[in-house]
């Protein structure tokens, strides 16, 4: 492997621990104690002036007093001493040093700690793990550079953890010995080395299967997608749970799309851009770590699975679906096999109950069952639900159901208790470790399959292909735009209706003359609408007359708001087409720049935010899944006997935004489509909405 530029800290020739100290359980003591631990293979120097020995080791003074340079330094000093101590590993030119304190003085002045801290090592170049960090395990260099105690880590592991939050790492390595780590951190303030630094480096690691992260934020947007961009070229999946899901969208954003595409739904967009598969919490992503980390790979198809009971075959049912777990459509071959071996009385289905009658054949039978499952061709992987025994025990016959399918199918398989329990097993962890992974918790299991089954899916995704907009046409509205303080409704339309979005055209009238001059061309039934700048959403202020069908009705509706709002107006044909609103629209992301929401618009829009969020650009596919992905999709695709609605000329629609989106992100804050009408001969935008951004 090619040294990494971040060696020095993480796989260092030499450490010193500063701050050494022979009292058992102190962060002095645990540094050396887990380096010996981990078989640090390098030279290991204690410092600290109140020693002569430590662990059997020399002790030095002070980092000047050492023999030779260290390569890192590990701090287990107080936060008084700290500042003085990176002025002593600058001078010496170490190139990395590990922080676990939080920085913190009561009386400090300003700039604090902390900044002096990160400033002195950026301009340094001084490589740190921390500060206010739990440290790091590189396990397959044998570096266990971690201040508190820790379990043994068998080497080597295919499974990197990386984690924002302490506990976030110790949680789960020190409590999951059912996951073999190779690399595992704690980035804590990542003061000169990041999150997306360390994913970096453990996707070059040889024996990195899976990646998981524990995300609060990313500093480095465009670090971390070059991350997820190396990740798919390795055929390494990445897990990630990502705290914080609380809408960050702004506040002062204008358009329905600005206040639909939260912080949270980007990160969304992200993930599902690059195969980034998401969890919910700590108990999903280590068990979802345990099934990615078993090296067979998920076969076309969907779930089966063998259970002892049919009220938890009905449970996994359930929860399957609202998890989207598809469960195979077995093949008639397979139900035919199947009851050839089942009890009577006992359904041929999947899932499956296999245990009728039970009696000394029983487990015969069922891991003739399981196998039969396992050998559908629409069989993508495949789980024995059992609960385990008292205690927490595994029975051993439940595992050689595993053992029979996996050697007849070549696909993974699963033995999953149905719910966590206390106690434990070695047979689950050595199991485990063996390929064939013992997990607790229904859903924590089909969180996990659902994640293989996607990223399965992913990978065999065609690239996107999208064409170009016209580059003249482009340059034009970049021009005709920033000539704009604002831009107007009928301006907004003209725009994406020029780049090839279908868009209702309006007519911009000042007085009476021209008002009725518009309605004559246009013709009756018609819409009237404010045209006062300044104002983003009409029907708020009362700025919207819908289908006037006469012209007295229009001079009416034209006096008044002429009254409240001003002479400026535009008039549009009345769209009274079937079809449902929809929403197409930009937001610009603080970190990842801009963003299209597509889904439902119209009052559902503000009531029901049913829609997605995609990174541009995007091929027709990408959206078609998205709106899948929707839990008001079945209106799109005719329930109960309505037409199917044009959904690809939507779908081309938002493509060709997507492309906008990119293009012109350089004018754009905001774009709003909303509603869009899609209807059984297609789609048609009706009202539009631009926001520009600040020029310079």
């Amino acid at each position: 492997m090619t040294a990494h530029w971040l060696q020095p800290l993480l796989k260092p020739a030499s450490i010193a621990v500063l701050g050494a100290s022979q009292k058992s359980g102190t962060v002095g003591n645990e540094i050396i104690v887990n380096l010996r631990k981990g078989g640090f293979q390098g030279e290991i120097y204690a410092v600290n002036p109140g020693y002569e020995r430590v662990e059997n080791l020399p002790c030095y003074p002070s980092l000047v007093d050492l023999p030779e340079r260290p390569e890192q330094v590990i701090f287990a000093i107080s936060d008084e001493r700290i500042e003085a101590a990176l002025d002593d590993v600058i001078a010496l030119g170490i190139p990395a040093c590990t922080i676990f304190s939080a920085l913190i003085l009561s009386n400090d002045r300003t700039p604090n700690l902390k900044q002096r801290i990160a400033r002195k090592a950026q301009a340094a170049g001084l490589l740190i793990a921390g500060a206010n960090g739990m440290g790091f395990y590189n396990i397959r260099d044998r570096v266990l550079a971690g201040g508190f105690d820790t379990r043994d880590h068998p080497f080597p592991g295919n499974v990197t953890l990386i984690s924002q939050s302490g506990a976030g790492m110790s949680g789960i390595v020190d409590c999951e010995e059912r996951i073999q780590f190779n690399f595992a951190v704690s980035s804590g303030y990542e003061l000169t080395v990041s999150m997306e630094d360390y994913l970096d480096y453990a996707l070059d690691l040889p024996e990195t299967r899976v990646v998981g992260l524990f995300l609060e934020t990313s500093r480095y947007p465009n670090k971390l997608i070059q991350a997820f961009k190396k990740a798919n070229q390795r055929n390494i999946p990445i897990v990630v749970l990502k705290v914080g899901r609380t809408n960050l969208a702004a506040e002062l954003a204008v358009s329905h799309s600005g206040a639909l595409a939260g912080n949270d739904k980007c990160y969304d967009a992200l993930f599902h851009n690059y195969g980034v598969q998401r969890v919910e919490d700590m108990d999903q992503l280590a068990a979802t770590l345990i099934m990615f980390a078993q090296t067979n790979l998920t076969a076309a198809g969907g779930l089966v699975c063998l259970h002892d009971s049919g009220g938890q075959r009905q449970l996994i049912i359930d929860l399957a679906d609202r998890l989207s777990v598809h469960l195979t459509d077995l093949q008639n071959t397979t139900l035919n096999q199947l009851e050839r071996l089942l009890d009577p009385g006992l359904p041929a289905v999947n899932p499956l109950d296999g245990w009728g009658a039970g009696g000394t054949d029983a487990p015969i039978k069922m891991a003739a069952c399981f196998t039969t499952l396992l050998m559908d061709s629409g069989a993508a992987l495949g789980a024995v639900f059992h609960d385990r025994g008292p205690n927490s025990k595994v029975y051993e016959p439940y595992l050689d159901y595993l053992y029979q399918a996996q050697s007849a199918t070549g696909k993974p398989v699963f033995l999953v208790a149905n719910r966590q329990g206390s106690g434990s097993d070695q047979l689950a962890i050595t199991s485990t470790h063996q390929g064939f992974p013992v997990i607790d918790g229904a859903t924590q299991f089909l969180v996990g399959a659902r994640c293989l089954l996607n990223y399965r899916d992913f990978q065999l995704r065609e690239p996107s292909q999208v064409d170009n907009l016209d580059q003249d046409k482009c340059e034009y509205w970049r021009a005709r735009l920033r000539s704009e303080n604002r831009v107007s409704e009928t301006l907004a339309s003209q725009c994406l209706a020029d780049l090839g979005i279908p868009m209702l055209q309006s007519v911009l009238v000042s007085n009476q003359d021209e008002l009725q001059s518009a309605a004559a061309t246009v013709g009756f039934p018609l819409v009237l609408k404010t045209a006062k700048l300044g104002i983003d959403h009409k029907s708020n202020v009362g700025g919207v007359f819908l289908n006037i069908l006469n012209e007295s009705q229009l001079l009416g509706a034209y006096i008044d708001m002429t009254e409240r709002l001003g002479p400026q107006a535009m008039i549009a044909p009345m769209v009274n087409s079937d079809g449902i609103e929809m929403i197409l629209g930009i937001s610009r992301d603080d970190q990842f720049g801009p963003t299209v929401v597509v889904g439902f618009g119209g009052m559902y829009a503000e009531v029901l935010a049913d829609v997605s969020v995609l990174m541009p650009p995007f091929d027709s596919a990408t959206v078609k899944r998205a709106l899948q992905s929707l839990a008001m999709y079945e209106l799109l695709v005719g329930p109960r006997g309505a037409s199917k609605l044009a959904i690809d000329s939507y779908c081309e629609a938002a493509v060709t935004l997507s492309l906008f989106a990119v293009v012109l992100a350089d004018t754009m804050v905001e774009v709003d489509i909303n509603p869009i009408k899609l209807s059984v001969d297609g789609c048609l935008g009706l009202d539009a909405m631009m926001v520009l951004s600040e020029q310079d």
